[in-house]
């Protein structure tokens, strides 16, 4: 049996069984298995027993199958992009080479968060937002429902600071960054106190807990405690959120913008979400007095346990280390300390799992006075740093570059209109 030679050239190019299978680097025996799937049409040879096969639609299976093996579920591919911002490897994480621990117990957030941006370290830096900023944020967040979650509060602020900022879609370096050191106060001043009293003034750690916590003046172990955790918690390479920072700035969104998209991924409950379901379950074992059935009650509702162990340590997360040795620092958190212990070592017992950053900033909140969903406003707040420094990351990079190929697995076209 011979195959028909190519046709020649300003025709439609046709394939024989030979070179289609050398193309998609397969048998031809499986040539024709695509024809019978619906994934390649043929054409018989007028006179002969072979077929020929478009070449354009060969070339696309072949590219679709190249994508598939790159980036199939099974392969263990999966996406990369070039970042010079965190390093996570070996159960320690790092910002710009250096270890963000230490950053985090020596340094203060805003410290850490220029850090982050210019890998510079500026001693004793301070945020200050823009009156007018503030002025539209609080108004706009204050004519929300009483019941509006952390993350409405937040994305409203953000955009509301964005209409008093005419120069917000100039995207230079420094322009971003003017941006980024008021856009990060502007959240924080835009937010209604927790009690009777709002702090406007001072670091940043120092404000946001008056949004927070019901007690008037916190001991400074407390406010080191909640500054250490805004820094533990800046960045955290590619999480869900940060990657859609990056696609919107990759579509050159500007910064209010690239923030909101981030904003509107870490309200899921794997993600910013988290640390309140830790901090009710936390609630639960205290009021009980004991781990065991509190566990046993979420297990047997089929509830997966938060707090508990993350896919990028298999050993202990090393922000949750450091945020325990501060609240161990401090003496109404103990309550609180003991309860996440009976936690980790009950779940121990069945599943080597250790305590991650959630239950940690659980162990915040609930010692703090502080509502459940604190650790989701601390949480944003606290990323908003990374995100910029992802953003300006990728503002150097190729415009539209984090725009994946779709690979398509619907009927193959044309189909037959609907009725």
């Amino acid at each position: 049996m011979r195959d028909q030679e190519p046709a020649p050239l300003g025709a439609e190019r046709r394939l024989s069984t030979k070179e289609a299978a050398e193309l998609l680097g397969v048998k031809p025996e499986t040539v024709y298995a695509y024809v019978s799937r619906g994934q390649l049409s043929s054409r018989r040879v007028s006179g002969g027993r072979g077929s020929t096969f478009d070449a354009r639609e060969v070339e696309t299976l072949a590219r679709r199958n190249r994508r598939e093996s790159a980036g199939g579920s099974g392969s263990g591919a999966e996406l990369s992009v070039r970042t010079r911002i965190t390093l996570i490897e070996n159960d320690r994480y790092f910002f710009r080479g250096v270890d963000a621990v230490d950053l985090a117990t020596r340094h203060t957030y805003e410290e850490v968060a220029e850090w982050l941006w210019t890998g510079r370290m500026l001693p004793g830096r301070t945020f200050t937002a823009p009156a007018a900023s503030v002025a539209v944020a609080r108004r706009a967040v204050e004519a929300l429902p009483e019941h509006a979650a952390p993350t409405d509060r937040l994305r409203v602020a953000t955009i509301a600071a964005a209409t008093t900022d005419p120069l917000r879609f100039d995207l230079s370096e420094e322009a971003v960054l003017g941006t980024a050191r008021t856009l990060i106060p502007t959240l924080v001043d835009a937010l209604p106190p927790a009690g009777h009293h709002r702090r406007d003034e001072g670091p940043l750690a120092h404000r946001l807990w008056s949004r927070l916590s019901v007690r008037k003046d916190p001991d400074e172990a407390s406010l080191r405690a909640l500054d250490a955790a805004l820094a533990l918690l800046a960045d955290h390479d590619l999480a869900a959120s940060t990657l859609a920072v990056r696609v919107a700035a990759s579509a050159r969104a500007h910064p209010y913008a690239a923030v909101s998209a981030g904003l509107g991924v870490i309200e899921g409950p794997l993600h910013g979400a988290a640390s309140g379901l830790a901090h009710r379950l936390l609630w639960d074992v205290l009021e009980q007095g004991d781990a065991a059935p509190v566990i046993a009650g979420e297990l047997r509702a089929g509830r997966r346990l938060p707090g508990l162990g993350h896919r990028l340590y298999p050993g202990e997360d090393p922000r949750a280390r450091a945020l325990f040795a501060l609240l161990e620092q401090i003496p109404s958190a103990e309550p609180a300390l003991l309860a996440a212990r009976d936690i980790v070592e009950t779940t121990a017992r069945h599943a080597p799992l250790h305590a991650n950053v959630d239950l940690a900033l659980a162990v915040l909140t609930a010692s703090s006075g502080m509502d459940p969903t604190a650790g989701e406003t601390i949480f944003a707040v606290a990323r908003t740093a990374g995100w910029i420094a992802h953003a300006l990351e990728e503002y150097g990079e190729r415009p539209l570059r984090m725009r994946p190929s779709g690979l398509y697995t619907g009927p193959k076209p044309p189909q037959p209109l609907p009725e």
